[in-house]
């Protein structure tokens, strides 16, 4: 099963290369988007995810400058964006930073691999020019694809010889503290560490990771994305709110992060809380061991019988953690109503996408109703596709 992008894209990204820098790439490396399956929230609280990378991808054409400039180009704009290597590693100023827009993800990369042990000074710099067929702004994490993209792509002509953990690593400094997103490791390590057929079972301390049989093929499952086009925005104070109060939670309960606490812990100490607060830190803690059901389950019984638990994901999401919108439940409700097992929105939050695991042959029935609902309440139309798990970055040509 694919996507949209393959062979196509690879051969548009090179297009798009030549006719911006006016030379041939090197070559063409590209990294997944992701869904998560379950597991909000969790990974910066040092908890347990599920994702999956997804067959939609990133792709980067690039090739090595007998210079130190950096230019940075996409098919979705015209701008190119120039910069030479030692002012990325010298880190830029907050203003020159915002400048960037999009292209502080890929830079950030770069500034990372000088974080994180690379001699960036004796580095020569790069032209790359990348095209997606991720979708942005869904909870899809196009920003992992195009720093997983790089990452690889980097690590191969400048020789780094990183690891698949340390370009994680990279990926996500690039993202938390070169652009801001408070995020956790879950969408970098999708994007790089994934498995084709499988999710990728993240313990988020001790950056373990291991695959899980999907079997959704197998099972007459496929994984449907309602994309509500409420665009979401991990930068905004919104999620740092979030993160915010549950770093709070687990200073006030004495622990290291909220990974440590269980939900009879928790209740004992709901006094201690305010009422916000609690409900936050519940969120994770039961979100934490929903993760650790739902991974059970998959290998002892199969994806048929995860649906309860995605749900009662979403419920939690909805009430406590308090990040999904009337278009996300909507989008559930309708799914659930029409044939999905399971569902739930995905992602940061705020916006972006549902999943729906559904019977293959129910996928029309699904994706009628909800487009009908959101026509009855005067939503945007939603943008649904199918996505297959699929495998992580890696060199295409």
């Amino acid at each position: 099963m694919s996507g949209t992008g393959g062979n196509d894209l690879v051969d548009e990204t090179q297009a798009g290369f030549e006719a911006r820098f006016e030379y041939s790439p090197s070559g063409i490396w590209s990294a997944p988007g992701r869904v998560n399956l379950i597991g909000e929230h969790t990974d910066y609280n040092e908890g347990f995810v599920l994702p999956f990378a997804i067959d939609r991808r990133t792709f980067g054409a690039l090739a090595l400058r007998d210079d130190d400039v950096i230019r940075v180009s996409s098919a979705a704009g015209d701008d190119v964006v120039e910069v030479r290597v030692a002012d990325v590693a010298s880190g830029l100023d907050g203003e020159k930073r915002a400048a960037l827009g999009w292209a502080a993800y890929p830079l950030g990369v770069v500034w990372a691999f000088g974080r994180l042990g690379a001699d960036l000074a004796g580095l020569p710099g790069f032209d790359v020019h990348f095209d997606s067929d991720v979708p942005i702004g869904a909870g899809l994490s196009s920003s992992a694809a195009i720093e997983g993209a790089l990452a690889v792509a980097l690590n191969e002509v400048w020789r780094l010889d990183f690891d698949g953990a340390q370009l994680v690593d990279v990926c996500h400094r690039a993202e938390n503290d070169f652009v801001g997103a408070p995020t956790g490791i879950l969408d970098q390590s999708a994007a790089l560490l994934a498995e084709e057929g499988a999710a990728l079972f993240i313990d988020c301390r001790s950056g373990a990771a291991e695959p899980v049989e999907l079997g959704l093929e197998a099972s007459d499952l496929a994984i449907l994305v309602i994309d509500t086009k409420v665009a979401h925005e991990h930068a905004s104070g919104e999620y740092a709110d979030r993160r915010a109060a549950c770093e709070r939670a687990a200073r006030e309960l004495g622990v290291r992060s909220l990974r440590d606490v269980t939900l009879e812990q928790l209740i004992a100490a709901r006094e201690t809380l305010d009422g916000v607060t609690f409900r936050r830190a519940r969120h994770i803690v039961t979100e934490n061991q929903r993760v650790l059901d739902t991974v059970a389950v998959l290998r002892e019984a199969g994806a048929t019988e995860i649906g309860d638990l995605m749900f009662a994901s979403h419920r939690s999401m909805r009430d406590d953690f308090e990040i999904s919108t009337r278009e996300l439940d909507l989008a559930v409700e309708i799914a659930l109503n029409y044939g999905a097992i399971g569902a739930r929105m995905t992602g940061g939050g705020f916006g972006g996408s549902v999943i729906a695991l559904t019977p293959t042959w129910l996928i029309s029935q699904v994706q009628v109703s909800v487009d009908g609902a959101f026509a009855e309440h005067g939503y945007t139309a939603p943008e649904m596709f199918v996505v297959w798990p699929s495998r992580g970055a890696a060199r295409e040509r």
